[in-house]
């Protein structure tokens, strides 16, 4: 069953998706660190108190993770279009909690970078801590999916060879809308999609994805330690608007749809700061 993280009447709170309608769960103001997958499936549900989705703020569904850790050249489309050479091992770096925005929520344009950019991305959430997780025993660690667009700052991205100051921008990255569970998310080839403007640029699925789910979470908890609420991107599909010709980027105005089919769809407006 699908959860949110939500705003209503000034309070946050976690919710079973039901339709089109939210039923608070006790007890639980968002979803991460103190939501492993044994208390979010043990909590009580609060139905007298349920709000239609419409009448909240949809927030990131971990609104502050303890981690970020994202994946870059995952798919082998992406990874041509670059000229790179295919990866042996994942290509990471980390965003921050401040960098995430709800699934509804503006694309801030910083007045700083002419390049803003687009990445569709399937988000997985961790539910159980772990460190050393071997691949056969990842998804027990699996809290669930969501949907991410790693809103990227090229011109900053490629000031050096370390990505971070164009991909940790504060507030760029929608997150959501919902947390899909395991049970429910069939990941075998989920159509992955991004739409500008009424133009599709990004088209793949999940089973193009270089390295997958299992692989990414042996590698990541190899060095570090999962933690419930951690989330990871894990990489994006050929089509980015700057391996584009022309180029394509975020303007004033625009409005994002980007899709994981089975997962959900982010819809966000574009708007210069300020």
């Amino acid at each position: 069953m699908p959860y949110a993280t939500y705003e209503f009447r000034g309070a946050r709170r976690v919710g079973r998706v039901e339709g089109d309608r939210l039923i608070p769960l006790d007890g639980l103001p968002e979803l991460g660190r103190d939501t492993p997958s044994d208390v979010l499936s043990a909590a009580r549900e609060r139905p007298a108190e349920a709000v239609p989705v419409a009448a909240v703020r949809v927030c990131p569904p971990v609104p502050n993770p303890d981690k970020i850790v994202c994946v870059g050249l995952n798919y082998h489309a992406h990874v041509g279009e670059t000229g790179r050479d295919l990866p042996t091992y994942p290509v990471l770096f980390t965003k921050f909690a401040s960098s995430l925005i709800g699934p509804y929520d503006d694309i801030v344009l910083p007045p700083e970078s002419a390049q803003v950019d687009y990445e569709a991305e399937l988000a997985v959430v961790i539910g159980k801590a772990g460190r050393r997780i071997p691949p056969e025993k990842a998804v027990d660690h699996v809290l669930g999916y969501c949907v991410a667009n790693d809103v990227t700052m090229r011109d900053y991205q490629y000031k050096t060879h370390q990505w971070l100051p164009g991909k940790a921008w504060d507030r760029s990255t929608p997150l959501g809308p919902y947390l899909v569970t395991p049970a429910e998310a069939d990941l075998t080839a989920a159509r992955v999609t991004t739409v500008l403007g009424g133009r599709e640029l990004q088209s793949s699925d999940t089973s193009r994805l270089i390295f997958g789910i299992p692989t990414l979470i042996a590698a990541i908890s190899e060095f570090t330690t999962l933690l419930p609420g951690d989330v990871i991107l894990t990489g994006t599909p050929g089509g980015v608007g700057f391996r584009r010709d022309p180029q394509v980027f975020l303007r004033d105005g625009d409005e994002i749809t980007v899709s994981v089919e089975g997962i959900g769809t982010l819809v966000n407006r574009v708007r210069a700061e300020g």
